[in-house]
Formats: structure tokens, sequence, C-alpha cells
């Protein structure tokens, strides 16, 4: 019964069925905490879904992506902000629910031919109930984005935890510090977690396709659903990883 942690998946269903093969998971016996941005990307957001759903024991997190797609849940309008990868998701449905993809650009955002009631209703369920972040009994973190390291998680805003990126800035930073000037003072978060998990902000910006650790964050954003990008999935115990094949 072991535990894993995958990264953005971003529709690419193949990379996510490769991950969950090399590491052998299992679907009734093993825990998946998958780290949000499940959707936009690639063109698979349906089948991936699907099969997160057949997971027995998963944590769902949420990312900013969901948090759009949620917005047109509720309005059918797309936000302005959801245009990376947005129609590829729309289109994953809108096929599963035999429409063609028809959309136009209206005001700050777009309309589609794809309505709220075209995503299933276990779908839709699936993204309501995702988790802003999570926190197991040994005291790590899991969470799509980051948080404000200086505020007690209890009292920080719900977009914080999907849309920061200064977590991951400034404990590069300090790494950096630590390798070339020696012996820093540790990095300060408020709440003293064992080790953080994040995803959001892709290591293609480094120019890598493996996963980055910075004091205890372990970034997993290894670009899934972009150009070099790979989709990584790791043992929470013995922090050894399994990766797609390089997406081009």
């Amino acid at each position: 019964m072991a535990t894993y942690v995958i990264g953005d998946l971003h529709g690419n269903i193949k990379g996510f069925l490769q991950c969950l093969e090399q590491c052998e998971f299992d679907y009734q016996k093993d825990t998946l905490i998958q780290l949000g941005d499940v959707i936009d990307g690639g063109e698979f957001v349906y089948e991936c879904v699907e099969e997160l759903l057949k997971i027995k024991n998963l944590i769902a997190i949420k990312g900013n992506h969901e948090a759009w797609l949620l917005e047109f849940l509720k309005s059918s309008y797309h936000p302005v902000q959801w245009t990376y990868g947005a129609l590829s998701t729309a289109k994953s449905y809108a096929i599963h629910s035999g429409k063609k993809l028809i959309f136009k650009y209206s005001g700050n955002g777009f309309k589609v031919s794809l309505n709220p009631e075209d995503i299933p209703q276990q779908h839709q369920i699936f993204f309501e109930k995702q988790l802003l972040y999570y926190n197991d009994q040994n005291n790590n973190l899991f969470v799509h984005g980051g948080l404000n390291r200086f505020q007690p998680i209890k009292d920080q805003r719900p977009e914080t935890f999907y849309w920061d990126r200064t977590l991951w800035q400034d404990a590069l930073q300090w790494q950096i510090q630590n390798r070339y000037q020696g012996t820093v003072e540790p990095f300060y978060i408020a709440d003293n977690y064992k080790n953080i998990f994040i995803g959001h902000t892709s290591t293609l910006n480094w120019g890598l396709n493996t996963p980055l650790k910075a004091a205890h964050i372990y970034n997993l954003d290894t670009g899934s659903g972009g150009k070099n990008g790979r989709l990584t999935i790791m043992d929470l115990h013995t922090k050894k990883f399994w990766q797609s094949d390089l997406i081009y």
C-alpha cells in the first residue's frame, strides 16, 4: 500500500497511463495524490478524469485551471484568463457529448457551444470536491501552487493555494544562497511542514523536465501537456520517481 504523488496532468492520458504502469500502481490498494491542473493543454481531459475516478484512494488537489472551469460551470461563460489549453478541454467534452465545438470571443472571455450540463455530473462533482491543499499524518503538505510562507495556512485566501509562485521562488533563492554562501538560516515557513509537494510552476522554466527540490519543497510540474515536457509520478516514501515519454 504505497502512496504516490503526481504532477499536473494537463490532459495527457498517455503519460498518465505510462506513469501508473511504470510504478505498478494498484488501483485498489495504493493512494494517489494528484496536484491539480488535470485539465487544459492536452486533448484527453475527459479520459484523464475517467482514469482518476477509477482510483479507490484518490486525493485530488485543485489547480488554477480547475478554478477557471468551475467559473464556467457556474456561469456558462469562460473567463478571459482561461486561455492556456482551454479549448482542448472544451473539445474533449464536446466530443463525448456528441457536439461540434464552436466558439467565439465575447466581451472579456469567450462562449462555446459546450454547455455546463454537457460535462458529466460525476466529473463536475470531481472538480467541485478537489481540495485546496492536503496535510497528511506525517505533516507533508500537498498544494498546487504554494502559499504565503509568513502566514499560517488557516489565515490565507483560497486562491493563494492554486496561484502562488512565491514559495517556490523563495525556496530557489534560499537554495542558491545556501550553496554559494555556506550555511544560512533555515528556510522559514510559518507552519513547519516536513515536506511540501507542488505543481503549477513548470521545471521547463529552468530547462529541465525532471522534478526539482529546493529547501524541503518538491516541484513535480515537469511540463506535461506541453512541448518537451514529461509527466512525473513520485513514491512519497522513497522519493523515487518515474516519467512518461517526452512530449514533442
